[in-house]
């Protein structure tokens, strides 16, 4: 399964009743109050304007994420070595362009990195909002049963995932395939009740580490006046990341063309949840992945490298969890099982949940049906292969129907000769092909 896409700005964050934040960096006003160093400020400031032209203060200030003060007394430190030429004021603010000196030096920044955009934070202040982000989750029933409301899961299960989320401990979901583990790994963000600040980047000696992604952080619409505009507030995030794993994806990526760092999937899930889907099937072995995780997980910080062999300490605080359809035990060895303190079990469900989930997806789709479907799909299943009732079979099955009907161009309706034509489309008879050769 793909990394999540959601890029998207939320409006409509249910549960952000309490907006305080207990991380909240004023904007720096003053050059002595700038975490990183003014010289790089200047380079955004140049680069910005060798790539656009020209621009005003407050045109800088909505790009640069700083504030009017600080960038203005930048400006009138470039003005007085002639970077500048003024082409006019609105009020207290200029209008310029770079001049002849200007432009050979902002291209000689410009072929030093390409970035210009939010100014970065410094590495201690992104250290610093980690930490005092870090989740403080109390987790009952009540809150399991809403968090997924919109799956139907077994008591037993949520009584197992209550705890080991309120530890906020490594956790590993296994068994068979199809009976809700990736989407439980999808919801399980939803759990989390407040917001959280992402950097847009992260400045680590004078290089640029692109942090905030959209695709991968939810922001939230909400006024945050008086907050470093550094910082987008987010949703706390939930990366799941499958087949598609490579060890380079834990490691920072250095853009070539502009020169600039983007964060590995870790550094972007910090204060959030991190999932190892269909862990056992990446390309890479179990081992190379987990022998990645030893020192994260025990010691909850991580080492990146730049590109040329600076290494630095980042905060690992991230809930790990892994799922997979396989064995943990033919996965990886008992010490590492030990580090890994929550261990659930996605067992084949029953027939009540078969049931209830079987009309739940008829209501929600508002489609007509036959009086007792639910014990002629259960049979099917049986007859047709099923060693035993898998969460998936109903929605499966509903959208062979669905696709059937569109085919023959009639209106959708769930009954016997409908679920007998999609379910014997769906199981294969794994003896037919090897007795036809015979």
């Amino acid at each position: 399964m793909n990394t999540i896409a959601t890029e998207k700005i939320v409006t409509d964050f249910e549960t952000q009743q309490e907006t305080k934040l207990i991380f909240s960096p004023e904007a720096p006003n003053k050059l002595e109050d700038l975490d990183i160093p003014h010289s790089l400020v200047e380079d955004l400031m140049l680069r910005y304007l060798y790539t656009k032209g020209s621009s005003s203060i407050l045109g800088l200030k909505k790009v640069l994420k700083l504030s009017f003060p600080l960038l203005y007394e930048i400006f009138q430190q470039l003005r007085q070595k002639q970077f500048f030429e003024i082409t006019g004021m609105e009020g207290s603010d200029y209008n310029f362009t770079l001049s002849g000196i200007g432009r050979e030096t902002a291209e000689k920044r410009f072929k030093v990195g390409h970035y210009s955009g939010p100014a970065p934070v410094s590495l201690k202040k992104y250290n610093d909002a980690i930490r005092t982000q870090e989740v403080e989750l109390k987790v009952n029933r009540q809150l399991l049963k809403s968090t997924f409301s919109q799956l139907v899961l077994s008591d037993s299960f949520l009584d197992q995932l209550g705890p080991a989320l309120s530890s906020q401990k490594p956790i590993f979901i296994y068994g068979p395939t199809g009976n809700g583990k990736t989407s439980v790994a999808s919801q399980l963000s939803r759990i989390y009740q407040d917001s959280v600040l992402i950097p847009y980047a992260v400045e680590v000696d004078g290089q640029i580490i692109v942090v905030y992604d959209p695709v991968i952080h939810e922001r939230l619409d909400c006024n945050t006046n008086g907050v470093d505009q550094r910082w987008v507030l987010c949703r706390r995030p939930c990366i799941i990341s499958g087949g598609e794993l490579e060890p380079n994806m834990f490691d920072l990526k250095l853009e070539e063309s502009t020169k600039v760092y983007s964060a590995p999937l870790q550094l972007k899930a910090n204060n959030g949840i991190l999932v190892i889907d269909d862990f056992g099937r990446q390309t890479m072995s179990p081992e190379i992945l987990l022998n990645r995780w030893i020192v994260p997980l025990d010691r909850k910080v991580d080492y990146l490298t730049l590109s040329y062999g600076l290494k630095f300490e980042i905060p690992f605080v991230t809930l790990v969890v892994f799922s997979t359809n396989l064995d943990p035990n033919d996965l990886v060895d008992e010490a590492f099982l030990r580090r890994i303190p929550n261990k659930i079990h996605s067992d084949a469900i029953d027939a009540e949940v078969f049931d209830k989930i079987l009309y739940r997806l008829i209501s929600e789709r508002n489609i007509p049906f036959q009086i007792g479907i639910e014990e002629i799909l259960r049979e099917l299943c049986l007859n047709l292969g099923a060693s035993e009732f898998r969460a998936c079979y109903p929605r499966d099955i509903i959208d062979i129907i669905q696709s059937i009907s569109d085919y023959e161009e009639k209106p959708i309706e769930i009954n016997e000769v409908n679920l007998k034509r999609a379910a014997k489309l769906y199981f294969t008879k794994p003896n037919s092909v090897s007795k036809q050769k015979r």
